[in-house]
C-alpha cells in the first residue's frame, strides 16, 4: 500500500499539470483578439446597461469610489475602446513582425488582470478602486513592454509610433483614475475626453492604412485605392496638436484654440475619405461600415470644434457622435473583419451582424444628432412633448447594447474554435 501511494502521487501531479497546460493551449488564448474582442464588448454592454439604470433612477451608484459619470466614461473609453485598440495592435504586431505575440499562460494572466480591474471598479469602493489603479498600472506596463520588445527586437521601425501612443493611452487612463480618486472629477472628465481624441488619432493612423487596403481587396479593384501621403502626414500633425492643445487648455490659457484644430482635423479626414471610393462599397457591409464610421468621426470632430462657437451644437452630443458613430462603429466593423480573417474564415458577415452595423449607426444618430435637432426645433418655436435627452440616452444606449450583444453571440463560436485552413 505504501508503494502504491508513492506511485499515484506523481501521476496525479502530472495529470494536473497537463490539465492546466491544456487550458492555456486552448484556441481562446491563441492571440489577444479572441479573448478581448469577445469580453470587452460584453462587459461594455453590461456597463452601459447599468449606466442606463442609473440615468433612469433604477440603481444608485456607490459614492465611495468613482462617481457615476466618471465610472461610465472610464469603462466605455478605457475598459472598452482602449482595450480593443490594444488587442488589435497586439494581434497585428505578430503579422507585422512574424514574431509570436501574447499567447497561452501569459495572455491568460493579462486577461485575468483585466477582469480584476473590471470587478474592482464594479465594486467601486475606496479599497477596490485603489486595487484597480495598481492593477491598471501593471496591465499597461505589461502591454507596453510586450509590444515594444517585439517591434524593437525585429527592428520594425514603421510601427515604433505605437509605443508612444500606448504610453499616452496608459498615462491618460491612470490620470483619470487618480484624479477621480482624489476628487478632481472635472480633471478626470477632461482627461477622458482627451483620450477620445487619442482614439480619433488612432483611427486616423490605422484606418488610413487598412481601410484603403480592405476596400481595394474587397472590391477586387485593379487600381490602387490610396490618399496623398502629404495629406496623411498633415492629418497626424494636426491631430496630435489638437490633442496637446485640448489637454493643456485645462491647465493654462492658450492663444491657439483646440476648436480650430478639431475642425481642421475633421476636415482633413473628410478630404481623405474622398479618395477611398466610398460610394462603391454600399453592397459590402464590412466595407461600408468602415467608411461610414470614418465619415462620422470626421463630422463629429468638426461639430466638436463648432460647438465652441455655437449654442445650437452641443459639445456632449458631438462627442457622442465620435464615440458611438466614429469609435464604436469602427470597432464593431473592424473586430468583425479581423476575427474572420485571423481565424481563416470567408470575409462575409452573417445577416445579424449587418443588423448590428445598422443599429450602431442608428445609436450614433439618436445619441449624437437627435437631441441637437430637437433643441433646434424648440428654438424655432416648436413645442416638444418629450425630453430629447431622455430619448437619446435610453434609445441610443439600448441600440448600442443590442448591437454589441449580437456581435458577442454571433462570434462566440468563432472565437473559441480553431483556425480554419482553406
Amino acid at each position: 500500500m505504501k508503494g502504491e501511494n508513492t506511485n499515484r502521487q506523481p501521476m496525479q501531479k502530472s495529470i494536473g499539470k497537463q490539465g492546466c497546460a491544456g487550458i492555456f493551449s486552448h484556441t481562446f488564448f491563441d492571440l489577444p483578439f479572441r479573448s478581448f474582442f469577445l469580453l470587452a464588448p460584453f462587459f461594455a454592454a453590461l456597463s452601459l446597461s447599468l449606466w442606463l439604470m442609473v440615468l433612469n433612477g433604477w440603481y444608485s451608484f456607490s459614492t465611495e469610489g468613482l462617481s457615476a459619470t466618471v465610472w461610465h466614461i472610464h469603462e466605455m473609453v478605457f475598459g472598452f475602446s482602449a482595450t480593443i485598440a490594444v488587442a488589435f495592435i497586439l494581434t497585428a504586431v505578430q503579422t507585422w513582425t512574424g514574431k509570436r505575440s501574447l499567447h497561452g499562460r501569459f495572455l491568460a494572466a493579462v486577461l485575468a488582470l483585466w477582469l480584476v480591474i473590471r470587478l474592482a471598479l464594479w465594486i467601486n469602493n475606496s479599497v477596490s478602486v485603489d486595487l484597480a489603479i495598481l492593477a491598471q498600472l501593471l496591465w499597461w506596463l505589461i502591454i507596453i513592454v510586450c509590444y515594444s520588445r517585439i517591434v524593437i527586437s525585429t527592428q520594425n521601425k514603421r510601427n515604433y509610433l505605437f509605443i508612444p501612443i500606448l504610453v499616452v493611452m496608459g498615462a491618460l487612463n491612470l490620470s483619470v483614475l487618480l484624479a477621480e480618486r482624489f476628487d478632481y472629477t472635472a480633471l478626470a472628465m477632461h482627461m477622458s475626453r482627451s483620450m477620445i481624441l487619442v482614439m480619433g488619432l488612432l483611427i486616423g493612423i490605422v484606418g488610413g492604412r487598412v481601410i484603403p487596403f480592405f476596400t481595394q481587396k474587397g472590391l477586387a479593384s485593379a487600381k490602387a485605392i490610396t490618399s496623398p501621403q502629404l495629406l496623411s502626414q498633415c492629418l497626424i500633425i494636426v491631430s496630435v496638436a489638437g490633442i496637446g492643445v485640448f489637454s493643456l487648455s485645462y491647465f493654462v490659457p492658450l492663444k491657439l484654440s483646440p476648436a480650430i484644430l478639431m475642425i481642421s482635423a475633421g476636415s482633413l479626414h473628410l478630404l481623405r475619405i474622398c479618395f477611398w471610393c466610398s460610394w462603391k462599397t454600399l453592397k459590402v457591409p464590412l466595407l461600408w461600415s468602415l467608411h461610414l464610421a470614418y465619415f462620422l468621426l470626421s463630422i463629429g470632430l468638426i461639430l466638436l470644434g463648432v460647438s465652441e462657437y455655437s449654442s445650437v451644437i452641443s459639445f456632449s452630443e458631438a462627442l457622442h457622435l465620435i464615440t458611438v458613430g466614429g469609435v464604436s462603429l469602427m470597432i464593431l466593423s473592424m473586430i468583425s473583419r479581423v476575427a474572420l480573417g485571423h481565424t481563416g474564415r470567408v470575409l462575409i458577415v452573417k445577416p445579424m451582424i449587418k443588423i448590428a452595423f445598422v443599429m450602431m449607426f442608428m445609436a450614433a444618430i439618436v445619441r449624437g444628432v437627435f437631441p441637437m435637432l430637437l433643441l433646434l426645433a424648440a428654438d424655432m418655436g416648436l413645442n416638444l412633448s418629450v425630453n430629447p435627452y431622455f430619448v437619446a440616452w435610453n434609445l441610443g444606449g439600448l441600440l448600442w447594447v443590442l448591437a454589441m450583444l449580437i456581435f458577442c453571440k454571433t462570434y462566440l463560436p468563432i472565437m473559441i474554435s480553431p483556425k480554419v485552413h482553406r
